[in-house]
């Protein structure tokens, strides 16, 4: 007989006297599994007693769920621990110039850089720049060098007209070989970190009034 054969009537009791507690909290206590063992114990069956066996079983059970419990509450407290670490590290980023993956950059001065990392050399290479709300407002072309490559852009559109400074724009490469194949890596921006935001589980480094991972830090330039 196992703690699930008690009687309807001793689950009735046990349940009321646990009520306040479960209603506080959904997690079982070793107070409400010992008063289950006790109850099993108490309403066993004479002639079909609970085994050796199931009764160790029961224990072993509720020993893997207090040690899963203690593995959860221990794993939350170091995720928040280490949380605490990636922001401590990110200040000191605070004051330099990075470079970081990410598209999308602010327009500062007229002007913003951006770069692209191809795999390979390319044939071929369009960029397009669009604007917060996705409308592309440039169209050209740039170096097909396999590494690292720079494309700074005047903050003009398409109709030679200057933007005004403060927009967030983002960048599209497309770059492909001679056969077509795309060897585009990624694109980067650089410029210096300003701030440091908290508000979500992994904190972000706001680069060019962008938000940008820790994550994303390729390098610190200056």
């Amino acid at each position: 007989m196992t703690v699930s054969a008690v009687s309807s009537a001793t689950t009735a009791t046990t349940t009321t006297s646990s009520s306040s507690s479960t209603s506080s909290s959904s997690s079982l206590t070793s107070s409400d599994f010992l008063s289950l063992l006790v109850s099993e114990l108490q309403n066993q069956d004479p002639l079909n007693a609970t085994s050796t066996t199931d009764f160790i079983n029961q224990l072993t059970s509720y020993a893997n769920f207090t040690q899963q419990q203690s593995i959860n509450s221990n794993m939350s407290s170091l995720a928040s621990s280490f949380s605490s670490l990636v922001t401590l590290n990110s200040v000191n980023y605070i004051g330099h110039t990075v470079e970081a993956k990410t598209d999308t950059s602010t327009l500062s001065n007229g002007s913003a850089t951006f770069g692209y990392s191809l795999s390979s050399a390319a044939s071929d290479v369009s960029i397009s720049i669009s604007d917060s709300s996705g409308n592309v407002v440039y169209t050209g072309t740039g170096t097909g060098n396999s590494g690292s490559n720079s494309f700074t852009w005047d903050g003009k559109d398409s109709s030679g007209n200057q933007l005004s400074d403060g927009g967030q724009y983002t960048i599209s490469v497309t770059a492909t070989d001679s056969a077509g194949n795309s060897v585009l890596n990624y694109t980067t921006v650089t410029g210096t970190v300003t701030g440091i935001d908290t508000s979500t589980s992994t904190p972000s480094l706001t680069v060019n009034g962008v938000a940008v991972s820790a994550a994303n830090i390729l390098g610190v330039t200056s």
